[in-house]
Order: structure tokens, then C-alpha cells, then sequence
């Protein structure tokens, strides 16, 4: 094993998590982003609109967290550290969350029927000028007030977001109104624009609680993990039962799991057999039997046995915790196509106040109707509220993953569910990959004796041996009802095999080398020997050395392909994915895995430290490479590819080096991962494109004058709820298979 060749850990420290309350938009993410950038020993730190948390890469063990949040406290923002192990955020009703938004339309309400009065021709349905400023100004400086808080936030940090520009349109047109109102107080009712200033808060308000709403949908799947995890365990302790909660449980504990329980932490099964439901963590729909010596997962429901399970990893340590931890991860980075949206954030609310300014000085020196002009640089700052530009891409990747792990895919960063939707070659490893890493006997050939009676000797002999061949054989002779004899002198020939007296015979079981040494002739069996080589099969031989060097027989080995291999090799080229096999084994044996499953290409005979260097090759000849494989050896390539995609059954340091694990062993999973990327990706896409339109063509239709205000915050709350709309429409997705 080439150890050396496994990518170093970086010298970064354990990232903290913080809850950011305030963010309203991707200029709020940039200026929190940047506030703590400058916070010293601080590496990195990336913002998410959608989840509002910030993720903190540290290099200096000093740095305090006090620090982190005071920085983003003098940004205009609040900020907390996210407990790892803190239970699911219960959350609050719908009427707790909505009566800003309530209150301020029962405020604007009669605002708005005046207006529609006029429309009407009613001119006794209009308000007095003092019930209107009444009706307007606790919309304006009390429910609005948030956007008053933030904007001089944004102000004092030298930059925007959408909270400026909302207090700065609303209250041009409430002071416009105030200024009418007392300029024309002897002279009758004067026109006003309360109702555009309240209507556009109500509005605003309206579209930031319905967006909070939808985006508590696209954590569901977290929330749904966690909740896995039950709130207290039955544990044998000096010889009785009692129930504690789960932070008093320690490593080593004996858990007694009933019907029907959820099991607490991992474990490996002491007593009882039962079959477990792992659907909610491996996306596998059938229950899965466990009996004594098998390893199980906290989280999974126990069907019908009673079980004791002696606890083996708690709290942060569990898959459960790591399972979750690795969907936050996802969810709360970013995707390559973010950056650059992160770039047009950052210019965008100055742009949009010159526009305004624009607007204002056009139509006021142009045709001096200075109430139009205030009117339509108003609507500019309010169709332009960048809400759906900073929520397009985090809600799309917040959905994908969400539903990935639902199906038993964990995508471990932003990066990886992007990239993955332009893979032109999967390579994989073939060992525990597509096969099932358990070699079975598949010949058993006799030379003058019965075939149960080769098949007995070989069993007997290999009866306390724990190598996979061995264990093989012995499966094999349980399952056609061959019975053992005893077996003396049982002693290992290194590199060879087997040698011990069964029955009185002195017998040797070993390879083909071994043999030739002894003196034993394969005769008749040397054909048949050949082909199973050919085919990559491992060839044993039994011989009987109690007179002269007898042949008994043949043993011929070979590895399972899993159930899925060859539907999940047949999505890929589907999809237009060339496929590769880069294994160790001989040419012969990959070959004909290859051609069995139907794969494009194969690279036999890899040294463990070459599969790096092909998935290289396959990447400089212009590809997109991704790489799936479970074993040790398998990392350096995981590491080396665009994508590396792990299988869960593998080792930890393979799930370290990729970007994608697969919850259970199954090939299909593969393209199934694929497909929720290209369609995560769509989704993004589709996003960008729809958040760039309203402000493409919103903006120059308000400063033509041709949208008002009202409409304006309309189609800007309308535009943050259409984002994360859609991307929830990918909660939809079942994958390629039904299983």
C-alpha cells in the first residue's frame, strides 16, 4: 500500500459555523464576507444568502469567535455559533412570523381602496391628508424600520444593498407626500403617494416572509436528519435497565433497541436479529437484516426484533452527525458560477443609485414635473432590489442537496454538484466498486472422486482459516448441505497455501506454483484452468500426497459483479458518459468485466500510485473526469479527478479525497448523481437568468416611467419567491431508478 502518495490534510483549523441574522441580499453577503475577511487568522469565509450562515476557515488557534461576531456585529448584522450537536430549530408559527406583514396591509389597506375609489370615480372615498400620513407613517418608520437599520449599516461600511435602496425610495416618496401635503394645506386635497411608500413595504415585507417560508422547505432534509437522532436510549447498566439521555451515553454502552425504536447511535449487534429500515440515511427503500457481529447505524428503524447493540460512536462522531455535517457543507458553500454573480453584487446597488439619480435628473430638468421624477427614481430603486440575484444559485444547491441525500447521495461541496453535470468520463475502480469485493467459488472441478467429496476436503481443511478464499469455499459447502470433517495438522505454506490431514489423507491445497513444486499434475484440468485465468478467475488445486502426488480436483475463484453495475454502466452511456476501467487485475479479468458490463475502455495491470497518474492522462487529452472507487488506494485518484465519487463501504480517507459519497455500494448511484446535477445546474441557470430579466427589463421600464413604484415592489417581491419557487421544484426528483 502507497501511503505516500495520499493527499496531505490542509494546515487550516476546524471551520466555525455562524447563524448571520439581517442579510437581505448578495451585497449584504458580500459586506459580511468582507468583515470578516479582515478579521486576523482568518483564511477564508464564505456567506450563503439562502441558509444565512457563514463558514469560517481558521490558522491561528488564537482567534477568538468573539472576534468573528464583532466584526459582523460593526457590519450591521447579528451572528451566532452554531452548535454542532444543537437539536433542530423548532419553527415559529405562521402568524408569530407573519404580523409585520399583517399588520402593515391592514395600515395600507385603506390607502390602497382610496386609490381604487379614484379609479372608480369615487372622489368620497378619499382619505384626509392627515388620516393618510397617520395610515402611512408606522409602515414607514416602524415596521420599515429594518430597512432603515441595515441601509445605515451599508452606508457607514462605504457600500449598498437592498435595504438602502428600499429606504431610500420609500421615504422620497413619503417626504414627497408630506411636502404636498403642507405646501397645499389651504388649498384642498393635493395629490399624495402615501399608499406607494406603504404599499412597497407591505409588499417587500410580504415577499421576504413568503421567501423565508419556501427557503424553510429547501432545509427540510436537514431538519429531517436530525431528527433521526431520538432524544434518550434504553442501555444495560450494572445489571438493569434504564433509559438516559443521549449526551450520558458512553462508547461501550449495551443499547437495547425494541420494535419499532429508532436506534440511537452506532453499534455492532450483540443479540437479537431483526431487519432494520436504513432508508432515511443510505436512500435504500427495503429493510436490511442485521444478527449478531454486524454493524449498525444510529438513526435506522428497528422492524421487528428486539436487539442489544453495544455503542461504538456517539454524538459528533456518528454518521448520522457526519451525514449532516456534509449536507451543511454543500449547503452552505458555493458553487464556481456563484463567484461571478458574487462580482455583479458587488458594483450593483452603486450602479442602481446612479440610475436613480439618472432618472431623477432626466425627468425633473426634462419636463420639470419634479413629483413624476421622484416617482420614477423610486421605482428604479425598488425593481432593482438584487433579493432573487443573491437567492438564485444558494436555493437551487440547498434543493439538489437536500434531495441527494435523501436518495443516499452526499455531496460534499458546491463545487463538486456543479462540475459533475459536465463529466464527458466516469473511470472506475473495478474491486468493491463494481463488484462486490467478496470473492465466490465458481468451479469446482473433481479429478477421480466426487465433486462433494472435493468439495468436503477443501472445506474441512480450510475450516478455521478467515481468508476470503477459504471463507468462499466454506459458504459454498454450507449452502449445498455438505458436512465438515475433522482436519489435523492444519498448518499455512506462505504465498502457497494449505497443508493438514483430512480423513487420513494428507492433503495440500494451494496455486498452480505450489503444485509444480509438490510434483502434482494438472493433466486433464490444465485446460480448464487456462480459461478460468483467462477470465480473471484465481485457480486453487487440491492434491493428495499421502502416497504418491495425486490431483483431487480444481478450485476456480471469482469476484460478483453487483446487482446495478450494468444498469448503472447503461444510464451513463445514456447520458453520454464514456466509461473506463482502471483496475490492478490482469488483463484477462478486467476484460472481461468490461465487456460484461458493457464499459468503454480499460486500463488493467494499475499499480495502486498509477491510477493518479491515468485519471491525469484522461483529464489532459481535454475531459472532464470523474472517479469512483472505495478502497485506500483508490484516494490519490479521487483526488486527481474533477469529481471523485466515493462508496460509503469503502475506507473514510476514500470519502475524505471526493466530493461525492454514495450512501450504499451501488453503481447506479452514479448516475443517479449525475442527474441531480445537471439538474441542480439547469435549475441555477434558470434562476440566473429570471433574476437578471427582471432587472434587465424592469429597471429601464421604471425609468421610462412606465412602471410605478407599486408595481415595482410587486414584481420585486414576486421575483425572490419565483427563485426559490423553482428551486424547490427539484424536491421533485426520484432519480433514474426506483429501487
Amino acid at each position: 500500500m502507497n501511503t505516500a502518495a495520499l493527499p496531505s490534510p490542509p494546515p487550516t483549523l476546524a471551520p466555525v459555523r455562524l447563524q448571520i441574522e439581517g442579510m437581505t441580499c448578495a451585497s449584504c453577503v458580500n459586506r459580511v464576507e468582507r468583515a470578516l475577511k479582515k478579521v486576523p487568522g482568518v483564511e477564508s469565509a464564505t456567506v450563503n444568502l439562502a441558509t444565512e450562515t457563514a463558514e469560517v476557515s481558521l490558522l491561528d488557534a488564537a482567534t477568538e469567535v468573539s472576534a468573528l461576531s464583532a466584526a459582523v456585529e460593526k457590519a450591521g448584522y447579528h451572528a451566532q455559533v452554531v452548535q454542532e450537536q444543537a437539536p433542530p430549530a423548532r419553527e415559529d408559527s405562521a402568524l408569530h412570523s407573519a404580523w409585520p406583514v399583517l399588520v402593515a396591509a391592514l395600515l395600507s389597506l385603506p390607502l390602497v381602496l382610496q386609490m381604487a375609489g379614484m379609479a372608480l370615480g369615487r372622489d368620497d372615498w378619499m382619505l384626509p391628508p392627515w388620516v393618510q400620513l397617520a395610515l402611512a407613517t408606522p409602515v414607514q418608520f416602524w415596521l420599515g424600520a429594518r430597512f432603515y437599520r441595515a441601509g445605515w449599516a451599508a452606508l457607514r461600511d462605504r457600500s449598498g444593498n437592498m435595504d438602502l435602496l428600499v429606504a431610500i425610495g420609500t421615504t422620497a416618496g413619503w417626504g414627497l407626500s408630506v411636502w404636498q401635503m403642507l405646501r397645499h394645506a389651504q388649498h384642498g386635497v393635493p395629490h399624495l403617494y402615501f399608499e406607494a411608500s406603504a404599499v412597497v413595504i407591505t409588499l417587500v415585507l410580504l415577499g421576504k416572509w413568503l421567501e423565508g417560508r419556501a427557503k424553510r422547505q429547501t432545509t427540510a432534509a436537514i431538519r429531517a436528519l436530525q431528527a433521526l437522532r431520538p432524544d434518550s436510549a434504553r442501555v444495560q447498566r450494572d445489571g438493569r435497565e434504564v433509559e438516559l439521555p443521549l449526551a450520558q451515553l458512553v462508547v461501550g454502552d449495551r443499547i437495547v433497541v425494541r420494535p419499532g425504536e429508532r436506534l440511537p447511535a452506532d453499534g455492532v449487534v450483540l443479540e437479537g436479529s431483526s431487519h432494520l429500515d436504513e432508508s432515511m440515511i443510505t436512500g435504500e427503500s427495503l429493510p436490511v437484516a442485521r444478527h449478531p457481529g454486524d454493524a449498525v447505524t444510529g438513526g435506522s428503524v428497528n422492524a421487528e426484533g428486539l436487539l442489544v447493540v453495544r455503542a461504538t460512536a456517539l454524538g459528533a462522531e456518528s454518521t448520522l452527525a457526519r451525514i449532516v455535517r456534509l449536507v451543511e457543507s454543500a449547503q452552505a458553500g458555493k458553487a464556481p458560477i456563484q463567484r461571478l454573480v458574487d462580482q455583479v453584487s458587488a458594483v450593483f446597488v452603486p450602479v442602481v443609485l446612479v440610475l436613480a439619480l439618472l432618472t431623477l435628473l432626466g425627468w425633473g430638468l426634462g419636463t420639470g414635473h419634479w413629483e413624476d421624477a421622484i416617482l420614477n427614481a423610486v421605482a428604479v430603486l425598488v425593481i432593482a432590489c438584487p433579493c432573487a440575484l443573491g437567492l438564485a444559485t444558494p436555493a437551487a444547491i440547498m434543493a439538489g442537496t437536500g434531495v441527494a441525500a435523501r436518495r443516499g447521495i452526499l455531496i460534499k461541496d458546491a463545487e463538486a454538484l456543479e462540475v459533475a453535470h459536465r463529466l464527458d468520463v466516469v473511470a472506475f475502480d473495478k474491486t468493491g466498486t463494481l463488484t462486490e469485493g467478496r470473492p465466490r467459488l465458481v468451479a469446482c472441478e473433481p479429478e477421480g472422486i466426487a465433486r462433494d467429496e472435493l468439495l468436503a476436503l477443501a472445506a474441512s481443511l480450510q475450516a478455521g482459516s478467515e481468508h476470503p478464499l477459504a471463507r468462499a469455499v466454506l459458504t459454498q459447502a454450507s449452502e449445498e448441505g455438505v458436512a465438515l470433517r475433522p482436519a489435523e495438522g492444519v498448518q499455512a505454506a506462505a504465498g502457497r497455501g494449505l497443508s493438514g490431514r483430512v480423513g487420513g489423507r494428507e492433503l495440500r491445497l494451494g496455486s498452480t506454483r505450489w503444485m509444480a513444486e509438490l510434483g502434482v499434475a494438472s493433466g486433464r484440468l490444465a485446460e480448464a484452468a487456462a480459461q478460468a485465468q483467462a477470465a480473471g478467475r484465481t485457480v486453487s488445486w487440491l492434491a493428495d500426497l499421502t502416497q504418491a502426488p495425486v490431483l483431487l480436483g480444481l478450485l476456480a475463484f471469482g469476484d460478483t459483479l453487483k446487482p446495478t453495475a450494468q444498469a448503472g454502466i447503461a444510464q451513463l452511456r445514456a447520458q453520454g458518459v464514456r466509461t473506463v476501467l482502471v483496475s490492478g487485475d490482469n488483463a484477462g479479468a478486467a476484460s472481461a468485466v468490461a465487456t460484461q458490463l458493457g464499459i468503454d475502455d480499460v486500463r488493467s495491470e494499475v499499480l495502486p500510485q498509477d491510477k493518479a497518474r491515468i485519471v491525469s492522462e484522461l483529464r489532459s487529452a481535454g475531459d472532464t473526469v470523474g472517479m469512483v472507487g472505495d478502497g485506500i488506494n483508490d484516494a490519490p485518484a479521487l483526488a486527481a479527478a474533477d469529481v471523485g465519487i466515493a462508496m460509503s463501504s469503502g475506507t473514510d480517507v476514500a470519502m475524505h479525497a471526493a466530493g461525492i459519497t454514495l450512501m450504499r455500494g451501488d453503481p447506479a448511484l452514479v448516475a443517479d448523481a449525475l442527474d441531480i446535477s445537471r439538474r441542480t445546474y439547469a435549475k441555477i441557470r434558470q434562476n440566473l437568468f429570471w433574476a437578471f430579466v427582471y432587472n434587465v427589463v424592469g429597471i429601464p421600464l421604471a425609468a421610462l416611467g412606465w412602471l410605478s413604484p407599486v408595481v415595482a415592489g410587486a414584481a420585486m417581491a414576486f421575483s425572490s419567491v419565483s427563485v426559490v419557487t423553482n428551486a424547490l421544484l427539484l424536491r421533485r426528483w426520484k432519480g433514474a431508478r426506483r429501487g
